[in-house]
């Protein structure tokens, strides 16, 4: 019995680190679509593909961030209700509909409309949370959730690579028209992330979590607690958010330097903002 046991909870934390491992870098991706328009709006108006105004584009970079915020409450819901690997699946598959389908838009409207659908990428950080803190007792779930939380390294995934992606999409033709594969890379990078996960976890869920009510999930809703450090959590990981966002666009207008450059900065700064 001794030696089964030992056998069965091997398997178990094997099956708990693959599943913070997928869902560390399911979001991580997540998090690096999410954060796309400071570094796409960006290139779009630098080179001229685009006029948009400074208001135009702090709608576009603000939009998917607001989504993302504002899904987390209803994503945390069905995480509870149908567990946390079927729901961050079907948000990865989701997400990247509208992330395809920023490549093919031609308006500031197509922007914002699309901005709206992929910025529920932000609320793939509630659906990991639930997920990954079924696979270990409270004592340890302090560690599982803080290897989750890297996965906002997305930010500077994006501030890193998609200038330079740009730049090479852009060799041999014409701005106007080779940034549009850049979201239809991040659509299929979230497509097939979607299918490892998927076919990679195992599902699980906090038991009788799905038998609950409307009623007794927004029960927590009640306590002064969950307000304050909300207020806490929109102070401290907004103003992460926020610089991380407006870095580039603000770097490339004031100092004129590169998108390459002020990708950059924006990479060796956020990780402190993180800190």
């Amino acid at each position: 019995m001794t030696a089964v046991h030992e056998a069965s909870q091997e398997a178990s934390s094997r099956q708990a680190t693959t599943a913070l491992t997928l869902a560390t870098i399911a979001f991580a991706i997540c998090f690096a679509c999410w954060v796309i328009n400071a570094i796409l709006v960006t290139y779009l108006v630098q080179n001229g593909v685009y006029d948009f105004t400074a208001q135009q584009v702090g709608w576009l970079i603000a939009t998917p961030i607001l989504t993302g915020a504002i899904s987390r409450v209803p994503l945390g819901i069905l995480t509870d209700r149908f567990g946390g690997r079927s729901v961050l699946t079907l948000l990865m598959l989701v997400v990247a509909v509208p992330m395809y389908l920023l490549s093919i838009v031609d308006s500031f409207a197509g922007f914002l409309l699309c901005s709206l659908g992929f910025g529920l990428a932000g609320g793939s950080f509630a659906v990991g949370i639930g997920y990954v803190s079924c696979w270990y007792k409270q004592e340890k779930q302090g560690t599982a959730l803080g290897i989750f939380g890297m996965g906002n390294a997305g930010a500077a995934i994006t501030s890193l690579a998609a200038p330079s992606i740009l730049t090479y999409l852009a060799l041999g033709s014409e701005p106007a028209e080779a940034w549009r594969y850049l979201p239809r890379l991040y659509a299929c990078v979230l497509v097939l992330m979607a299918l490892l996960f998927f076919f990679g976890s195992k599902p699980r869920r906090f038991a009788d979590a799905h038998k609950k009510s409307l009623a007794e999930r927004l029960e927590p809703l009640k306590h002064g607690i969950v307000w304050r450090f909300g207020l806490y959590y929109a102070l401290v990981f907004g103003s992460f958010v926020a610089i991380s966002q407006w870095l580039v666009p603000y770097s490339v207008n004031v100092y004129q330097i590169s998108l390459a450059e002020a990708g950059l900065l924006a990479a060796i700064f956020s990780p402190w903002i993180q800190l």
